[in-house]
């Protein structure tokens, strides 16, 4: 029998994250069941119980793939301007979840890692790394900003992360819920909000 590569496993496991996301997506964590992922993938349940143990780790690896997209995001558009401000750190992050097709399964995500223990367990990593990027990042302004900050860059930045990184939810939940929810003013205030 063949040996699988990595590349094919990757890809099969890549497959199953997009049908996951448009179950999500579509039906809400709640309602989907393993049956629907499975349909909608078009594949066997063999093959998609090779990949994840069940519902709650792919809906971890469904909130990994949306989440590590905006730190792409954030570090490329560092690369090509140098440090950002903490406003458009934030905008950065917020703008790729405007665009992002699925990123209303990221309400749904804090929501159910809010009551059940097992899924904040699975996307905690998922979240430090967001973290940790953001925190980089406010470091990496702060350090080429002397004086504009309080005390030494990299404490300003380990406080100030975890304040930026509550914009997102905040900008996402209304989004999902304010039907008159002006998302342009949002993002433009941001600047305003924070260190620039």
């Amino acid at each position: 029998m063949p040996k699988v590569s990595d590349a094919y496993r990757t890809a099969r496991r890549d497959e199953i994250i997009v049908a996951a996301l448009r179950c999500f997506a579509a039906k809400g964590y709640q309602r989907t069941s393993m049956a629907d992922i499975i349909e909608e993938s078009g594949l066997s349940a063999g093959a998609i119980y090779g990949h994840f143990a069940g519902k709650k780790e792919l809906f971890a690896a469904v909130a990994g793939r949306v989440l590590d997209a905006r730190r792409g995001e954030l570090e490329a558009r560092r690369s090509d301007t140098g440090p950002l401000p903490p406003g458009e750190i934030v905008a950065t992050l917020l703008q790729g979840m405007r665009t992002e097709p699925f990123g209303g399964v990221i309400v749904q995500l804090w929501a159910e890692a809010a009551v059940d223990a097992e899924i904040r367990e699975l996307v905690q990593g998922v979240f430090a790394r967001l973290r940790e990027t953001v925190r980089a990042g406010l470091a990496e302004w702060a350090a080429a900003e002397p004086g504009r900050v309080e005390g030494d860059p990299e404490r300003w930045a380990a406080r100030l992360a975890p304040v930026v990184l509550g914009l997102g939810p905040g900008f996402m939940v209304q989004r999902a819920i304010i039907d008159d929810f002006d998302e342009d003013a949002y993002l433009s205030a941001l600047p305003e909000a924070l260190p620039h």
